[in-house]
């Protein structure tokens, strides 16, 4: 069965997608929590332990206080607090910690370091898995055991104030709660003032025992401006006189003989140099932690603030309120929460907390016996039971002291050697769905490399033997293997598998689709390589008679191609990623300046080639009068075009540091960013726009050249609204917006734009097959992409868009045309570009980076679809503006043919599906490694919206392919 290459490759893709989506499935673990179903109960404690025949006492320690505020403060870094401009920043809150009965510490967030897993860690006391961040945008209600739980089935009153995750994820647990939307980030006053003004009313009233504030300001001011801007100061002093006032009303109330309270201050994470957060980055996880009680030491002095797990709070809370430490908790109680009760007590809880982390390790680790801190845990039980007996002989002497501190110092040793094995143990993995995706996507993969000779051919077919494969024996022997072994699994695996869990008729399916990959693939196998000497089709990459041959340039291409993908295979280069796509761009800008010289200088030229270049116009131009003149002009500036493309990209890189090791040094954005600088920026935004405009403009309709220009003067003025630029007649001072109008004006461009290209893209399909009108269709749906992207790009990173539009102009002006740059070579050129331009937007491998404030621009409150649209659009910007161009300029080309749209598809899905697949294989070795979650599992969700994206465009390309084939017969 013969099939075009551009089908071929949307086919091989979009089951790429799909096992790549069955491989993530199993790849993203199931957190550690315990095999029973019940939550804990007070009744399930542990006995004090008693060395003896005496019976064991089943005491338990009374709570240590009667009331607990939570004041969670959003993306509140340690060094707001604990630095140098904590003084100035929380100047009450650094008194407390310096004077006051209070003890603060830094508390550490585990990757993924967003809102939802955190606050499930807070009240679960274990660690989220990285899924957990697609969840974090609908989160759903938390069944597992949780503090909040424990609180209302004990007849705790639960008040609730702020981001309304909290009421998604604890529905009916709240006696009383008022939810404010967490995504809208534009808002970062009135969304803190929903919640302050619950205060005073609930401060003065006595029906209540634990109250949660979640503040949002401080998150969402890092997300639009970062934590060096203007308006970090007056949030954190507005958060210290919060907090002020609950100090001063919870002393008010303490009565004489009752249980003190406990005041909480704490961040659910940090926050990154660039104002985001969801990395592994020191500002992102660390957080600070203050407990202010009367039932704490008076301190004397500033101290440096201790260490602590951020889950540690969780069985600190539940033992401080008398409840039952969660089940899947794998934090430690705080010991010197506990310092100032009795030595029983003490080792009473530090007992209680060794218990429930023994239990949750027998159910989580087959070897439990083997860990170090179970045995420790064993010996320290044993010698509380030998304490308590001397105690309660009435035991008195000094000895009995001593040997209580070293009890509880054996207890601190056990729990922080369980806690520590628990935290690495981050999940059950579900290997059989991982296997699955892996060999499918690997099936598809070496399909697509066989199938490589004759996609890239004249005639940009491929033959697939997809009907004998389906009736041949060897096929229905591959599915009764497979059918058995989907059941030997699933009947044998201890753990549930998502793959155990579909339908007989979806399994049916991809057994079957399994077997016929693999049957094609061996008659493809037997096929090519009998053959493979005697080809004499012509190259895919480069055309030189009838043999295969590579030039200079296509090695280079190869090899820097194959090269990125084996350096993946190190975390450091996963990390620092963007360093050798901008090695390999400078490296290609040399090759084609190369080639530039060779073909103007070393190569001599036939008359008859010349004459036809120059009489063969370019398009949009005519026929020049002086053709020497043209053709030595032209020679000029494409000599200059690689030396001013590398010029070009080496200023970009410097507008944002980006990657892990150096993100933190000062870079062109932050200095364009300061208040000082804000003149300059706005005359760089206003000449960015202007070039922009020139850039795009040319192949556009007059209603289409209209509507680009207001709506790139609307973008300036939204940048004016929104306090980024100025107008001239505007004063620095000036009062700030959302810029709601002035975003939703430039949407109103884009969508009138978006429908002058599609309307003349299908009257030239459907009506008059004019091949200039759907050339016109083709660049007019790009230039409304560029007006939408030059929106959502922050002013700073203006200069990114425009030296993208510029090199795409002079590439394919004076190189990809000038030098008869093949389908292939063009496309990975792109390609190559493209992943460049994703850097020097500011991204990384790193959640951190996304930009999460562009979903709202326009947009009054949250709403789910366009917010993600935005913020995917914006971050893959880069990639998207490339590959339409891609499209663009190879359907547009005046020697234009399917051949080369079909050779341009192929190797764009051969491009993304390398790098995906060896991406699983690494994923799937270093799967047990911690470290893979701050680095490759959101570089693994990078390729697979890369992968999506790639599909989309290949879909794109093979209508392109369709309907010019309809259009010519």
């Amino acid at each position: 069965m013969k099939v075009r290459s551009s089908v071929f490759a949307s086919f091989i893709l979009i089951f790429e997608v799909v096992g790549i989506a069955l491989f993530l499935r199993g790849f993203f673990p199931v957190p550690v929590k315990s095999s029973f179903s019940s939550k804990s109960k007070l009744s399930d404690l542990p006995a004090e332990p008693l060395t003896g025949s005496s019976p064991n006492s089943s005491r338990l320690p009374h709570p240590l206080f009667k009331r607990v505020v939570i004041m969670l403060v959003d993306a509140l870094r340690e060094d707001f607090v604990f630095g140098p401009s904590g003084r100035m920043y929380m100047p009450y809150t650094r008194h407390v910690v310096e004077r006051g009965s209070a003890h603060s510490f830094v508390a550490k967030a585990r990757p993924p370091t967003v809102t939802m897993p955190r606050i499930k860690a807070l009240t679960t006391g274990s660690i989220p898995g990285f899924i957990d961040v697609v969840m974090n945008l609908n989160s759903p209600a938390l069944l597992e055991d949780n503090l909040i739980w424990q609180a209302k089935t004990a007849g705790k009153r639960i008040v609730f104030y702020g981001d309304d995750t909290w009421v998604r994820l604890f529905p009916k647990h709240f006696m009383e709660y008022d939810g404010t939307t967490s995504f809208f980030v534009s808002d970062y006053t009135e969304v803190d003032n929903n919640v302050t003004r619950h205060l005073d009313s609930t401060l003065k009233r006595d029906d209540w025992d634990i109250l949660i504030l979640h503040y949002l300001g401080l998150d969402h001011i890092g997300h639009i401006s970062g934590p060096h801007s203007s308006l970090i100061q007056p949030k954190l002093l507005e958060m210290d006189d919060i907090l002020k006032k609950i100090h001063s009303a919870l002393i008010s109330k303490e009565a004489e003989g009752s249980l003190p309270y406990l005041l909480v201050l704490c961040g659910d994470h940090g926050m990154s140099e660039t104002g985001s957060h969801g990395g592994s980055s020191e500002p992102e996880v660390n957080t600070p932690l203050v407990l202010i009680s009367p039932a704490f030491k008076r301190k004397v002095g500033m101290e440096k603030p201790g260490v602590v797990e951020q889950v540690d709070l969780t069985p600190t809370l539940a033992l401080g309120l008398g409840l039952p430490i969660s089940q899947n908790s794998v934090g430690r109680v705080i010991p010197g929460v506990l310092e100032e009760t009795s030595l029983r007590d003490q080792l009473r809880f530090l007992h209680l907390n060794g218990h429930q982390l023994s239990c949750l390790l027998k159910d989580s680790m087959p070897n439990y016996e083997k860990e170090a801190g179970f045995e420790q845990f064993r010996v320290a039980e044993k010698a509380h039971g030998n304490w308590m007996k001397l105690y309660l002989e009435g035991n008195t002497s000094e000895v009995l002291s001593n040997m209580g501190k070293k009890v509880l110092k054996q207890y601190l040793e056990a729990l922080a050697a369980m806690s520590s094995a628990l935290s690495k143990q981050l999940g059950k993995y579900d290997m059989y769905s991982m296997i699955a995706g892996m060999v499918f996507v690997f099936q598809l993969l070496l399909i697509l490399l066989l199938a490589m000779p004759e996609a890239l051919s004249g005639a940009a077919a491929v033959d697939l033997p997809v009907l004998s494969a389906l009736l041949s024996l060897p096929f229905y022997l591959l599915c009764l293997l497979l059918a058995s072994v989907h059941v030997l699994v699933c009947t044998s695996a201890e753990s549930s598998c998502y793959f155990c869990s579909l339908s007989w008729g979806l399994v049916f399916a991809a057994v079957a689709f399994s077997s016929a990959m693999f049957c094609i693939l061996v008659s493809m196998t037997t096929r090519r390589f009998p053959l493979g000497p005697k080809i004499h089709s012509k190259s895919p990459l480069r055309s030189s008679g009838s043999e295969w041959s590579l030039s200079e340039l296509d090695v280079l291409l190869l090899a820097g191609t194959i090269g990125h993908t084996l350096s993946l295979a190190a975390s450091s280069f996963v990390e620092e990623e963007h360093q050798t796509w901008y090695f390999l761009l400078s490296t290609l800008c040399l090759a084609i300046f190369q080639d530039v010289c060779r073909k103007y200088f070393r190569e001599q030229r036939s008359p008859g080639e010349e004459e036809e270049e120059h009489i063969l116009p370019s398009k949009d131009c005519h026929p020049s009068a002086h053709p020497k003149a043209e053709i030595c002009s032209e020679k000029w500036l494409a000599l200059a075009t690689p030396p001013f493309t590398l010029a070009c990209c080496r200023l970009l890189r410097s507008l944002n540091q980006t990657g892990v090791q150096w993100a933190h040094l000062p870079d062109v954005g932050h200095w364009l960013n300061s208040s000082e600088h804000k003149m300059v920026l706005s005359l760089l935004t206003a000449f960015c726009l202007v070039l922009i405009y020139l850039l795009v403009q040319r192949r556009c309709s007059w209603v289409s050249k209209v509507a680009l220009a207001l709506g790139l003067l609307g973008v300036y003025s939204y940048r004016a609204a929104v306090g980024n630029v100025l107008f001239p007649w505007q004063r620095s001072g000036h009062t700030m917006s959302k810029g709601t109008v002035e975003a939703r004006f430039v949407y109103v461009f884009v969508l009138g734009i978006l429908f002058t290209g599609t309307k003349d893209l299908l009257r030239s399909q459907i009506i008059t097959a004019d091949a200039k009108l759907k050339s016109r269709g083709l660049w007019e749906i790009y230039s409304g992409l560029v007006l939408l992207v030059s929106l959502l790009f922050r002013a700073h990173n203006l200069p990114v868009l425009c030296g993208c539009l510029l090199i795409q102009t002079l590439m394919a002006q004076f190189i990809w045309k000038k030098l008869h740059y093949d389908a292939a070579q063009t496309t990975i050129m792109h390609y190559w570009f493209g992943q460049a331009f994703f850097y020097f937007q500011g991204n990384s491998n790193n959640i951190a980076t996304v930009d999460i404030s562009v979903g709202f621009i326009g947009l009054e409150s949250y709403v789910e679809a366009p917010a993600i649209f935005l913020t995917a659009l914006n971050t893959y910007a880069g990639p998207l503006l490339w590959a339409c161009h891609l499209v663009c300029y190879l359907s547009s080309e005046r020697d234009r043919s399917p051949v080369a749209v079909g050779h341009g598809c192929y190797c764009l899905a051969l491009l993304r599906s390398v790098p995906a697949a060896a991406y699983i294989v690494l994923v799937t070795v270093l799967r047990y490694h911690l470290f893979i979650w701050s680095v490759f599992s959101p570089k693994l969700l990078y390729e697979s919206m890369h992968l999506l994206l790639t599909a989309g465009v290949c879909l794109f390309f093979n209508t392109m392919e369709q309907n010019h084939s309809s259009s010519k017969s």
